[in-house]
């Protein structure tokens, strides 16, 4: 990613951050209104996944600049998510759902270049996710 999308997505979690809870909720609701099969995929209380999620954006967000230290944790978050039952597919629906939720929550801030590099970074953390989904990670030598 480019250093001005980087700000950019940066500025956009900055803004949303202070009332994460509620962002994640609407995420949530957005997403199993698109896609009502999904809750199934969630147990217990859904505010617990909020905060996995706020966790797991914040650690990104801080990383764009360089995600090798985290990519370990990317991918392994995305193998337990092919646990959980989560399918390559249903990535394009989180993205819907991720991207409409910060047009909401961010407004006039969430510009065409603001959605573009929320947009990449998204692209780079679900295929880091769906690679791993798919067996194991191997490293060049």
């Amino acid at each position: 990613m480019t250093p001005n999308e980087i700000a950019l997505v940066r500025q956009g979690f900055d803004h949303i951050a202070p009332t994460g809870e509620a962002v994640g909720l609407a995420f949530y609701d957005r997403l199993f209104a698109l896609d009502p099969s999904l809750r199934a995929l969630f147990r217990g209380d859904i505010r617990t996944q909020v905060g996995h999620l706020m966790a797991a954006l914040g650690m990104v967000v801080r990383s764009l600049d360089n995600l090798a230290p985290v990519l370990e944790r990317i991918q392994a978050l995305g193998r337990r998510h092919g646990g959980y039952g989560v399918q390559p597919q249903h990535f394009a629906t989180v993205g819907a759902a991720f991207l409409a939720t910060l047009d909401a929550g961010l407004g006039d801030a969430f510009t065409a270049d603001a959605r573009a590099a929320w947009t990449r970074a998204y692209e780079t953390l679900a295929g880091a996710m769906i690679a791993a989904m798919a067996g194991p990670v191997t490293e060049a030598a």
